[in-house]
């Protein structure tokens, strides 16, 4: 046995050619098997270092998908439940403060795009009507309501300039379809925080497509290869865009020139066949060395793998789709839940699901068994071990391919518990100062002094107004239309002269309300200021009809208690002028009387007295008639026909028309009625028309005209006649004075006037005197 190698070492050693023949077929097929080898590692690599970006990739595009969604629903919530945006610029800054990448958001109720920030750029797409659109995002839209769940339109050419993508997200509100909360990213931004850059990898190349609805075909959005059958590709589905994402290995020959020099080297030890015995063992050394590296790698890649499964800052489970039965899960996972691994592999999902949420999810599961879905995304609440109640937003993805039976599926849970809370907090906050800026006594507003729009008006205005918040909102110059067309001067004048110095104003005006009713309003208003310029204006409307009209009643009461100190200072000069006058004459007569020598001069003085007397009984009752007109309060008003008592009076006085030969004109519509005191019409008009007989000019017959015309709404009786006249600049203001005289006649007293302008005014009406000397005199009385 011994010899029998020996003798073949021999037969090598003896045919060297021969050997190195064989040697060199043995090599040239080890060569060849290691070149076989080899090329099959590289395009390993390159499959795994494809997966690894389009991991890579899915995962920023995922996060971004995320963040819209989340910008999309804390949109959603600024709409009430009666379908109105509450504070939509303020909660859409702060969404685009905190998502740089985002180019605008939009509330699109019914399909028509209303509210956009910002609307800087963005000014075409205001408006838009997604039902009128081109036939693509009509498509697109319906997609989105009938998954209700968010979904991408494009990438498209937007309205606006350029290309970008859409998130719609259709908001229900009872049930019943109100409209989209939307953002627009623009494709290169999406491209660019995904990672999806040809530039960035040399030997790779990316590719992003979409089918199109209407045509079946796939469109593409790059200028990379579409060859994907000769070169070496793999692809990702994104179904909230329905998008597809490839990366391509752009230089499929590579791995040859990395061989090229294994070749040459293996070729190189064939024809040295006498030196290559020695080296062709270290050489398969240090290839077996390099295969068992590559092993090494490759379950280090694994185990990495598993590293990042089991440490994830994301809670992962796998789940057996049958039975709930959690089959894996990762320390996230269990450390969110509150239990150890062993416990929860224990476990269905189902038993760790919030009771009131397993409805929903069943709802879903069935739909993901029997294939409708692929995927889904939901919040939900989960139950810890101690019974706590978290809430974590979850994506269920079924490990098995569309055309096999359900085995298992992956289930992602985030914690968003805080979020939630947060979410909480600031609905409640949000509804407490609505609360209490609803029971402010005052229309609570904000508005931009350019546009003189009114971006929040509390829901006062409808109880102050009776306007609905959407029409103070929504029409512009609404405020301003609506004032007192008397104030809209001052108001504009005060406003343009104010803004330039004030930080704060206070004016009053009337508006006109939604029932034709004027409403007096206080506006207290603060200028906010940005640069010296004013760029939002705060301030409070507040109901002041009430104090106005106490303040006229007020002004009325003054100006009536005025009147009457005046009538009292005139009634106690003449009580204490015309008594003490009568008083003094008394006594002086019966001084006389006292020291009268005779009868006769006794006599005479007694006669004096009694002249005396019957005078001062005189004044004591025209006293007592000022005193019952000025004091009465209850004066019985009726309905009275001025025409019968015009007529009453002249034949009381025919016989003095008779005597001065007098013309009368009575120029009063025979139906004409006033709300007048009997006597008192009797007394006016007897007054006046006997004045007009007595005081007639000496020249010339009278001739008394009568007539009643209405001025600015008010009954004005005229009374006129060709008298004498009198001098108004000399008389004028002592016209109606009590014992006021004119003419020098012998039987004027000077208090008719003055009895029948008190009883004018103790109507409610004026009095009124025109007179040229030598031509004749008009009084006007006027009614209420």
């Amino acid at each position: 046995m011994e010899k029998k190698p020996y003798k073949l070492s021999n037969w090598f050693l003896y045919r060297p050619k021969t050997s190195g023949f064989i040697f060199f077929l043995f090599l040239l097929s080890l060569i060849g098997l290691i070149v076989s080898q080899r090329y099959q590692l590289f395009q390993e690599n390159k499959e795994r270092e494809i997966a690894n970006i389009l991991d890579g990739v899915e995962q920023n595009i995922e996060q971004t998908v995320k963040s819209s969604y989340t910008v999309a629903l804390t949109l959603a919530l600024t709409v009430d439940n009666n379908g109105v945006p509450q504070n939509f610029d303020e909660v859409a800054k702060q969404l685009i403060a905190s998502n740089p990448d985002l180019q605008a958001v939009q509330l699109v109720p019914n399909g028509v795009v209303k509210y956009v920030y910002p609307l800087k750029g963005n000014e075409a797409v205001l408006n838009l009507d997604l039902f009128k659109s081109p036939p693509r995002t009509i498509l697109e839209a319906q997609k989105a309501i009938k998954s209700r769940k968010m979904y991408y339109q494009g990438p498209v050419k937007l309205t606006q300039g350029g290309m970008g993508v859409v998130g719609r997200l259709p908001l229900f509100i009872n049930n019943k379809f109100w409209g989209f909360s939307a953002v627009v990213i623009r494709l290169e931004k999406l491209f660019k925080t995904a990672g999806i850059d040809n530039n960035k990898y040399k030997d790779y190349q990316f590719q992003f497509s979409k089918i199109n609805d209407l045509t079946h075909k796939e469109e593409f959005f790059l200028p990379a290869t579409r060859d994907f059958d000769s070169n070496q590709s793999k692809s990702i589905n994104f179904p909230d865009g329905d998008w597809k994402l490839y990366v391509v290995n752009a230089s499929p020959y590579s791995s040859w020139f990395q061989l090229v020099s294994a070749i040459l080297f293996g070729l190189g030890l064939a024809g040295l066949s006498s030196y290559l015995l020695t080296r062709l063992l270290k050489k398969q050394a240090q290839l077996h060395g390099k295969v068992s590296d590559q092993a090494s790698q490759l379950m280090a890649t694994e185990s990495k793998f598993k590293n990042i499964f089991d440490h994830a800052a994301i809670g992962i489970a796998r789940v057996n789709s049958i039975t709930g039965q959690v089959l894996e899960v990762n320390q996230y996972l269990c450390s969110f839940l509150g239990y150890t691994e062993e416990e929860l592999m224990r476990k269905k999902i189902k038993t760790i699901i919030y009771p009131d949420d397993l409805a929903e999810d069943r709802i879903l599961f069935k739909q993901l068994l029997s294939g409708e879905i692929r995927q889904f995304n939901t919040e939900k609440r989960y139950l810890t071990k101690d019974g706590k109640v978290i809430w974590g937003n979850v994506i269920i993805t079924p490990l098995w391919n569309e055309d096999e039976a359900p085995s298992t599926h992956i289930v992602i849970v985030e914690d968003v518990t805080q979020r939630k809370q947060e979410e909480q907090i600031l609905i409640a906050s949000q509804q407490r100062i609505e609360s209490l800026i609803n029971t402010v006594d005052g229309i609570v507003w904000e508005g931009n002094p350019k546009e003189t729009t009114y971006t929040f008006v509390s829901k006062k205005v409808q109880d102050i107004l009776g306007y609905t918040v959407k029409q103070f909102k929504n029409t512009p110059r609404f405020w301003f239309d609506h004032l007192h067309p008397e104030d809209k001067e001052r108001v504009e004048d005060y406003i343009a002269k104010s803004n330039k110095h004030e930080k704060q104003l206070d004016f009053e005006y009337r508006m006109i309300a939604k029932d034709k009713s004027i409403v007096w309003i206080r506006d207290i208003v603060t200028i906010i200021r940005e640069a010296g310029q004013p760029v939002k204006l705060r301030g409070i409307m507040i109901d002041i009809t009430n104090q106005k009209h106490a303040e006229e009643a007020l002004n009325k009461s003054f100006q009536l208690v005025t009147e009457q100190n005046k009538r009292l200072l005139n009634f106690s000069y003449i009580v204490s002028h015309n008594l003490r006058s009568h008083s003094s004459n008394i006594q002086g007569i019966s001084t006389l009387i006292e020291s009268a020598k005779t009868e006769e001069d006794r006599d005479e003085m007694i006669q004096l007295l009694k002249t005396v007397a019957n005078n001062l009984n005189e004044t004591l009752f025209n006293l007592n008639n000022i005193i019952n007109i000025q004091t009465s309060i209850d004066i019985i008003v009726e309905p009275l026909n001025l025409y019968d008592y015009i007529a009453k009076t002249l034949i009381t006085q025919n016989a003095q028309i008779l005597v001065k030969e007098a013309t009368v004109l009575i120029k009063v519509d025979e139906d004409i009625e006033i709300m007048y005191n009997k006597a008192y019409l009797e007394s006016i008009l007897l007054n006046l028309i006997s004045n007009a007989l007595r005081y007639s000019h000496p020249d010339r017959k009278p001739v008394i005209s009568m007539a009643c015309f209405e001025e600015n709404g008010q009954l004005v009786l005229h009374v006129s006649d060709n008298g004498i006249g009198i001098d108004l600049k000399k008389y004028g203001d002592k016209m109606f004075g009590i014992y006021q005289t004119f003419n020098g006649n012998a039987d004027a007293r000077g208090f008719g006037l003055f009895i029948s302008k008190n009883q004018v005014e103790a109507m409610g009406g004026k009095i009124e005197v025109e007179s040229d000397l030598n031509k004749g005199t008009t009084f006007k009385i006027y009614f209420k």
